[in-house]
């Protein structure tokens, strides 16, 4: 068995390897087409697109794992049974079972490294490029939720976020502070927000505009703290869409979403899928055993290639198709990330008893 996962593991990887080598220059390509359009506003030149193009591939990267792997596991095996490498394997008794076995075993490492690169390194690094296309086009962060601004629920709070600067500063803010009966107690305006410490903020040019009894009054500061669960870690969930965020940090936003009784299911998908997706590298592995049995009669290594591709394609896109769905339609979080892995592992098992069967 040792025997048998080194030489599959050796073939697999290098042809793991060679097909993200493939997949990585490709949509650099057409990112790097996609930002020429854009270059030249500010200073925003063909340097730091090259940089942006760089920093943004880590995140193909863990994209790209399940169809890489799914497309060089099958080149592998297809390889190796049309030199009747696997029958020989077989003839010597290794069983369907072991080599199942191997296969996982072999997937382990890729499981591992995709999980380092969607928590470690696709998401700093996708920050990172984001920041160095704004800074590099001297431009700020505007938020689009509505015209107004971003709007979150702290609490008994209402806060409107006109920007969210690089820092995570925060300019032009609105806090509209409620009582326990929902009544309006007071409106603060602040030309700007800095983080201090958890709980704390920092507001500066201060326009507060108290509601009670006796009426309305107005006072002005140069500076007031501001008491908040809000945070950096918090805010920068609008710089970078939840599908690129470490689960760490989607744990953290959906909680505070649900804390102040907020839609939190997009957040919520992007978690679970985080943590289910390096899982879909085995089902793939699993996925792609049985096409070796298939070679000679279904018109050899390119059209098994061809046929790896188009599922890869199907396990991305309609996996997507099920979250944004999910989303939409309020369904179950787990179910919604873990459905195209679940369909993708019963297709596995049912094509390997087939295989087996005949």
């Amino acid at each position: 068995m040792n025997l048998l996962t080194r030489y599959l593991g050796r073939e697999i990887y290098l042809s793991v390897a060679l097909v993200f080598a493939a997949l990585l220059m490709l949509f650099a390509f057409l990112d790097l087409i996609h930002e020429l359009n854009v270059m030249g506003q500010g200073q925003y030149h063909l340097g730091y697109v090259l940089l942006f193009v760089v920093l943004t591939v880590p995140a193909h990267v863990y994209e790209l794992f399940p169809v890489a792997v799914l497309v060089g596991t099958i080149f592998a095996l297809v390889q190796m049974a049309a030199s009747s490498e696997l029958i020989i394997f077989r003839v010597s008794g290794a069983s369907l079972w072991q080599m199942v076995g191997a296969l996982f075993r072999i997937a382990l490492p890729l499981v591992i490294l995709s999980f380092v690169f969607s928590e470690f390194i696709a998401p700093p690094s996708e920050r990172m490029a984001q920041q160095l296309r704004l800074k590099a086009q001297n431009t700020q962060v505007t938020l689009k939720e509505f015209r107004s601004g971003v709007w979150v629920k702290d609490e008994n709070s209402f806060v409107n976020v006109k920007n969210v600067m690089l820092d995570t500063s925060l300019s032009n803010i609105d806090i509209y502070r409620f009582d326990e009966t929902h009544h309006l107690q007071a409106i603060t305006n602040a030309k700007r927000a800095n983080f201090i410490e958890q709980g704390r903020w920092q507001l500066e040019d201060v326009l507060e505009t108290r509601f009670d009894r006796r009426g309305v009054s107005i006072h002005a500061a140069p500076g007031q703290e501001w008491r908040s669960a809000l945070n950096p870690g918090i805010l920068s969930v609008l710089l970078v869409v939840p599908e690129q965020m470490s689960a760490y940090d989607l744990y953290q936003y959906a909680s505070h979403l649900r804390d102040n009784r907020q839609k939190s299911a997009r957040y919520e998908i992007a978690m679970w899928n985080k943590l289910v997706y390096p899982l879909a590298l085995a089902v793939m592995m699993l996925l792609a055993l049985p096409f070796a049995s298939y070679h000679r009669r279904a018109g050899g290594v390119g059209a098994m290639i061809f046929m790896g591709i188009a599922l890869g394609l199907v396990f991305h896109f309609v996996g997507r198709l099920f979250a944004s769905l999910g989303a939409l339609n309020d369904w179950q979080p787990l179910i919604s990330a873990t459905a195209m892995t679940g369909l993708f592992l019963l297709l596995a098992l049912a094509m390997l008893w087939w295989t087996e069967r005949r």
